[in-house]
C-alpha cells in the first residue's frame, strides 16, 4: 500500500475545487482495498472512496482522513443466456469508455447513458440516469467489500433498491459497503429508446425514424455536448440538483403561475425539470457571481469559472435553492455529493 499525504482534492475532482486530503491511496484491486481499509481502521482514520470525482464537491478544509481512489479495472463479457449477456466491469473503469465498448459490440441497454463523466462504481450508488434510462434498469448484481468484515458481498438488483438517483448504497446501512465490480445484463437483440423529448427531436430533425444503436449513442453525445460543458475544460460536476418530485396537486398549483412548466409523470407523482425552474423561474442561465456561474446553455449546471473556492460554489448553489423556494415553495436537493 502506497500512502501519500496532503494531496490536493481539487486535482482529483471535475469541479476543480476543495481542500486537501490528509492521506491518499489508490486501490488497484480488492486486496489493495482490504489493505487500505485495514490500515484506516487500525489507525482510526475516517475514509472516503473517490471514483472519477465528477459528482462530488469537497469543502475548502479538505478531508481530514484517508481518500481512497478507486482504480479496480477489468471488463469481461460472458456467454449469452436467454438473450442477455452478463457484462462485468471493475468499479474503476471509465464509465463512457465502458459504454462505448458495449455499443461497439452491439449490446443494447447503456447507449442513452453515454458521455456521463465518472466511473463504473459510481453508477449503482447514484443510479445514474439520462434521456429516459437509468443504470439500475440493466444492472444484474453489484460486488462490494464490506468494510467491517473485509469480505466480498454480492447484491442482487433487488437488494440494491434502485430509485430515482438513489440506491441502498446511499443509505446509512449501505455506507459500509464499497463497490468493486458491477455486472450489467445487456441484449444484442434489443431496441433503441428514443422516447425522451430531446432524443426524439434530434432524430425527427434528421428525418431518421429507424436509428441504429450507434446512432442513439451519437445523438446523446451530441445533445450533451450542446447542453453541458466539457469537464476537461471547465470546472463542473454537471447537473447540480435533482429534478424535484411533487404531487399532482402541487404541479397544478405551480401551473397557475407558470403554465409552461416542464414536468414528467413519475408514478403517482410528477417530476419537474430543475433546469427549467432555474432557467425560467430563477433566471439563472448564464448568470454569474464572482468566480461561479450557471452554464450559459443549462441553468442546472454550476461552473467554476476561474478558480472558485468550494465555499463560493456552495454559496451560489444555496442562492439558487433560496430563490426557487421563495418563488415556488419547491426545495431543490443537490445531486452532487458535498463532503465538508
Amino acid at each position: 500500500m502506497h500512502l501519500e499525504e496532503n494531496i490536493s482534492l481539487a486535482h482529483h475532482t471535475t469541479f476543480r475545487a476543495g481542500g486537501r486530503a490528509r492521506f491518499f491511496a489508490v486501490a488497484e484491486s480488492e486486496d489493495d482495498l482490504r489493505d487500505i481499509i485495514s490500515y484506516a481502521r487500525k489507525k482510526n482514520i475516517p475514509f472516503f472512496v473517490l471514483g472519477g470525482g465528477s459528482n462530488v464537491l469537497f469543502g475548502d478544509r479538505g478531508f481530514p482522513g484517508l481518500v481512497i481512489k478507486m482504480n479496480i479495472r477489468g471488463i469481461a463479457y460472458g456467454k449469452e443466456k436467454g438473450g442477455i449477456t452478463a457484462v462485468s466491469a471493475g468499479a474503476g473503469e471509465h464509465w463512457d469508455n465502458f459504454v462505448g465498448g458495449t455499443v461497439a459490440r452491439g449490446f443494447y441497454g447503456l447507449e442513452n447513458l453515454s458521455f456521463i463523466p465518472g466511473s463504473v462504481g459510481a453508477a449503482p450508488v447514484q443510479n445514474i440516469g439520462a434521456y429516459g434510462a437509468e443504470a439500475g434498469d440493466v444492472i444484474v448484481e453489484v460486488s462490494t467489500l464490506n468494510t467491517e468484515t473485509l469480505e466480498i458481498e454480492i447484491f442482487s438488483k433487488e437488494a440494491c433498491m434502485f430509485s430515482y438517483r438513489d440506491s441502498f448504497f446511499k443509505s446509512p446501512a449501505g455506507g459500509k459497503y464499497i463497490i468493486t465490480r458491477v455486472v450489467f445484463g445487456l441484449s444484442s437483440k434489443g431496441s433503441v429508446n428514443i422516447s425522451y423529448r430531446d432524443v426524439k427531436d434530434y432524430f425527427e430533425e434528421r428525418r431518421n425514424d429507424s436509428p441504429a444503436l450507434s446512432d442513439v449513442r451519437d445523438a446523446v453525445i451530441a445533445i450533451r455536448t450542446r447542453k453541458l460543458p466539457d469537464v476537461r475544460e471547465v470546472g463542473t460536476a454537471g447537473s447540480f440538483f435533482k429534478n424535484p418530485v411533487v404531487s399532482v396537486y402541487d404541479i397544478e398549483k405551480l401551473k397557475e403561475k407558470h403554465p409552461d412548466v416542464k414536468f414528467f409523470p413519475h408514478g403517482d407523482a410528477v417530476k419537474i425539470s430543475a433546469g427549467w425552474l432555474l432557467d425560467h423561474v430563477g433566471g439563472f442561465r448564464g448568470y454569474r457571481e464572482g468566480n461561479v456561474g450557471a452554464y450559459k446553455n443549462q441553468a442546472l449546471v454550476i461552473v467554476n469559472e476561474s478558480g472558485a473556492s468550494a465555499s463560493e460554489i456552495l454559496a451560489f448553489a444555496e442562492r439558487m435553492q433560496k430563490i426557487i423556494y421563495e418563488k415556488t415553495g419547491i426545495t431543490l436537493e443537490p445531486e452532487v455529493k458535498i463532503v465538508e
